[in-house]
């Protein structure tokens, strides 16, 4: 599988091209540049996955761990040295999947949603990088390269949430994501300093004498840490405060950074690291589960009662994420068949959440152009207007809210299994913020599409049916037809 280091030098090579000589190239060509390197990339992605998962398994039934490079960047000692190179394993190829398909379709959809806008070169420079520094972090062979991607997914964040740099809220939110994340990101290099001097290595399966000979009593402390930073970038309470403000950037930023690897960083590491939790820190893996359980129901309450749609979303991603960090905390062993099985659920709701979440961004960017405002007081019937988005977004909310035979229904109730299995009360807790998230999805979608119009808005509604030309491909794309007939807020 050498051609695996192309999934991380095409983008990064996008980024240089975009950013350097953007300024040169029309917004077509920048476009055309930036969505087919991530379409060669999706195919790389799925050819690795197709091709290790099509692989003979070991004796044990598992997969092998590959690692088609790897190079010592930093030696410091004989056994302590920083390395660079491509990690392979069952996480690791899943996240391939989930960052190259999600951010394709953002960058197909964006040509036509940011058409026009000042900035157009930068922006699929921006997104490049992005998500050259998402793989990066996913194919991780050790901590500390992890911790530079984790850097540079932080960067490229407040580059992509400040966009619209002229505009002082959008300046704030990208200010305020990146300086939580950075205090945040603190406990995770300490946590990293910390395990790698009492563990002699950076890998993420140090050796058990190894662990014996440097104090493993340290190590719960080690992984702690790295839960702070893990909890910072994940929004969970009480550093989600930059989430909800992280919506000042474009629409299909939002798509990424909820959907692909942003806000699900920190379920990564937890997931990554996990061996270690279980093996050393039962205890840590368990505060884990409370503080999941916590965000979750916080932001299922706080998403009842919001009325900006993205704002929606943005506090249903931080109950998602919850969902997740809970799966992996209620575990309490490593074996499926003894209370292992929140590990496999929560890495499952995390690729079904992917593709959801990514629909509903998506759509809410649609319906967002259409009416030019994110109040739901400014939408209502639209169903009638944007047949597609409506179907799209119906799909996507039927998943969110785990109806059968949607795919979220098949993750979270793997999740609650694990929940009943560690605890009743957990169980039950988490059963109440599912149908808490079904609510508010459905709220939304019912004051987007079936609520009463605002005729002030849509006066111009009434056009008889026949007199509309219904090519919703404009539906698809950003609803510019909808736009250029009704100018609902002209």
């Amino acid at each position: 599988m050498e051609y695996t280091i192309f999934i991380l030098l095409l983008p990064l090579l996008s980024f240089l091209v975009l950013g350097i000589g953007g300024k040169w190239m029309t917004h077509r060509t920048a476009g055309i540049i930036g969505t087919t390197v991530l379409a060669v990339v999706a195919v790389l992605s799925y050819a690795t996955a197709w091709q290790y998962f099509s692989a003979p398994r070991l004796a044990d039934g598992t997969f092998a761990t590959l690692m088609p490079y790897n190079v010592t960047w930093l030696p410091f000692t004989s056994t302590l040295s920083i390395d660079l190179g491509i990690l392979l394993d069952p996480i690791s190829v899943m996240m391939l999947i989930v960052i190259s398909t999600v951010s394709l379709m953002v960058h197909v959809y964006s040509f036509g949603y940011m058409k026009g806008e000042r900035g157009f070169q930068r922006y699929y420079a921006f997104l490049s990088l992005f998500t050259m520094s998402m793989l990066g972090l996913v194919v991780a062979t050790n901590i500390f390269q992890m911790y530079l991607f984790w850097e540079l997914v932080g960067v490229s964040s407040y580059l992509l949430i400040g966009f619209y740099y002229t505009k002082p809220s959008a300046v704030a939110a990208s200010k305020k994501a990146f300086i939580v994340t950075r205090f945040a990101d603190l406990g995770f290099l300490i946590g990293i300093l910390i395990y790698g001097y009492y563990a002699g290595t950076y890998t993420f399966h140090p050796s058990e004498m190894a662990l014996l000979k440097g104090g493993a009593a340290m190590i719960p402390l080690a992984l702690g840490l790295m839960f702070i930073g893990g909890a910072g970038k994940s929004a969970m309470f009480p550093l989600h405060i930059w989430l909800p403000d992280a919506m000042e950037g474009p629409t299909p930023v939002s798509a990424l950074i909820h959907a692909a690897t942003m806000v699900v960083a920190g379920v990564y590491l937890v997931a990554r690291m996990f061996p270690l939790f279980i093996g050393y820190a039962p205890d840590v893996l368990h505060l884990v589960a409370y503080v999941g359980a916590f965000t979750a129901f916080y932001a299922a309450s706080v998403a009842c009662v919001q009325s900006d749609i993205k704002r929606v979303l943005a506090f249903s991603t931080i109950s998602q994420i919850g969902f997740m960090m809970v799966a992996l905390g209620v575990c309490t062993s490593a074996d499926p068949h003894h209370g292992g099985l929140g590990y496999m659920a929560g890495m499952f709701h995390l690729f079904t959440h992917a593709m959801f979440k990514a629909l509903l961004f998506l759509g809410a960017g649609s319906i967002i152009h259409a009416v030019h405002s994110n109040e739901m007081s400014a939408m209502g019937g639209l169903r009638k207007y944007m047949p597609v988005t409506h179907i799209t977004f119906l799909i996507a909310c039927l998943a969110i809210a785990g109806i059968p035979p949607f795919s979220g229904f098949f993750s979270k109730d793997e999740i609650l299994t694990a929940c009943f299995q560690f605890s009743p009360v957990m169980g039950w807790i988490m059963t109440v913020i599912a149908a808490m998230t079904a609510f508010y999805m459905f709220r939304l979608y019912y004051g987007i599409f079936w609520g009463k119009e605002n005729k002030e808005l849509h006066a111009e509604h009434t056009s008889p049916r026949k007199s509309v030309n219904y090519d919703f491909s404009a539906d698809v794309s950003c609803c510019c037809y909808y736009r250029s007939r009704f100018h609902p807020l002209r």
